[in-house]
């Protein structure tokens, strides 16, 4: 399928490439900025300053994400790809200089602001610019590709930041060194994004033509929120994104502190093998998405998603690491089945003068979800990392999340279609009812 698509899209491997080389950008900078934080022997990080550090590197993406949004409704997304890489490029060479030099936590987290800001550009616009360059049939699988591929990479990234730290150290100096490679990869995703023609990526037509791009940033939330009020598809499977993402928060810094006390060394090793099993769960997600959308709907999938996701949450109420592997591959699997199916709903459901609008919105509740729930638990939660309530509240969050979705499918309005006209997830008028 991926094949015969190409032949028909030359755009869309290139898209693909610019996707991969972003997100190992991504995962290198990412994983040197907590290596720095966290895991360097010349700074100590407390449950606070680690929330603090994933804030900074998720906040952007919501702050930023209505401005992104609405410019890429204004202008032409392969710009956009290609000015915002380079800028972060920059950025990222900034923040290794920051760390080089010693500079104080809040000091080297607030120049990661801008480069995770840039990068806020850089994934709404290929996830925007999607639907150009793939045909309708095939808009579920090749999302499913393109969204677990490029999470993927976010793995491959740690990977390369891991075996940099082995070569340059894991201090300042160490770290500094570790973030080049992200300066590079960022020119290359840059270049790549170049080589697309003129508007090819969209928009079909710039939002409010003739006017200021101030205006349609001053908008831009506004036209998002209310699409997605429109479209109760989109509206489910953002309740669904955001139950899991609170939960996901609450855990992440369990698991962070928990591996930090549970053994020797500063716990890195752990908790790369975590993320290995979240990344694995993600990866499979790219398989299963697409069958069970097409045999069952999204709405059925994602109420799956939720119950399953409930029920791997309470396994960790034990605590024991092998069981935390494999409750965050089961996670990382149901969270991939839900942002896959809002991006299905936004790529399909919505038209494409508000596209990049609405997906602000989803990156607002995807990563003000994270932080929110990240912060609440560092609050809460013991030296140990052992927080047998925050569990429990994984649990009732999945649950509540199946209430919402349930609540809003049951308002959907089905319209009147010709046999020519597919439902919107390429399934029978009844089953988008759910």
């Amino acid at each position: 399928m991926f094949v015969d698509s190409l032949r028909h899209s030359p755009g869309l491997g290139r898209l693909l490439s610019v996707r991969l080389t972003s997100q190992i950008t991504d995962g290198i900078f990412q994983a040197a900025l907590v290596g720095s934080i966290l895991f360097n022997p010349e700074r100590h990080a407390d449950p606070l300053a680690v929330a603090g550090g994933l804030a900074v590197l998720l906040l952007p993406y919501s702050l930023i994400g209505p401005f992104a949004g609405a410019l890429l409704d204004h202008w032409d997304r392969r710009n956009v790809l290609l000015y915002a890489n380079v800028l972060r490029a920059a950025i990222i060479g900034l923040v290794a200089i920051s760390v080089a030099s010693g500079a104080p936590d809040v000091v080297v987290l607030i120049s990661a602001l801008a480069a995770t800001g840039a990068s806020r550009f850089v994934a709404a616009g290929l996830s925007a610019g999607l639907p150009h360059v793939a045909r309708r049939e095939v808009i579920v699988a090749m999302n499913a590709l393109f969204t677990t591929l490029g999470g993927a990479m976010l793995t491959v990234g740690l990977g390369i930041t891991l075996g940099l730290r082995a070569i340059f150290g894991d201090d300042n100096s160490g770290s500094a060194l570790t973030m080049i490679a992200g300066i590079v990869l960022a020119l290359v995703s840059g270049a790549l994004a170049h080589g697309f023609p003129p508007l090819q990526l969209g928009p079909d037509e710039p939002d409010d033509p003739g006017r200021s791009a101030f205006h349609a940033v001053s908008v831009g939330l506004w036209h998002g929120a209310r699409a997605v009020a429109e479209h109760k598809t989109v509206a489910a499977a953002l309740s669904a994104i955001g139950a899991h993402r609170l939960v996901f928060g609450m855990n992440t810094l369990m698991i962070l502190v928990f591996t930090k006390q549970m053994g020797p060394g500063d716990g890195l090793d752990r908790v790369s093998l975590i993320i290995g099993f979240t990344g694995a769960g993600a990866l499979l997600a790219a398989l299963v998405t697409p069958i069970a959308v097409d045999r069952v709907g999204r709405y059925r999938t994602l109420m799956c998603a939720l119950a399953v996701g409930a029920v791997a949450e309470a396994t960790v109420f034990g605590f024991e690491f092998a069981v935390l592997c494999g409750s965050a591959f089961v996670l990382g699997l149901i969270g991939q089945v839900a942002k896959l199916c809002g991006d299905v709903a936004m790529q399909v459901d919505v038209g494409d003068m508000v596209r990049g609008q609405v997906f602000s919105v989803q990156d607002a509740v995807f990563n003000v979800a994270y932080v929110v729930a990240v912060t609440a638990a560092a609050l809460a939660i013991p030296a140990d990392g052992h927080a047998p309530v925050l569990v429990a509240f994984g649990v009732v969050l999945y649950i509540l999340g199946m209430i919402a979705v349930r609540a809003l499918y049951r308002r959907v309005t089905i319209p009147a279609l010709t046999p020519e006209e597919p439902a919107a997830d390429g399934r029978a008028i009844t089953d988008r009812a759910g």
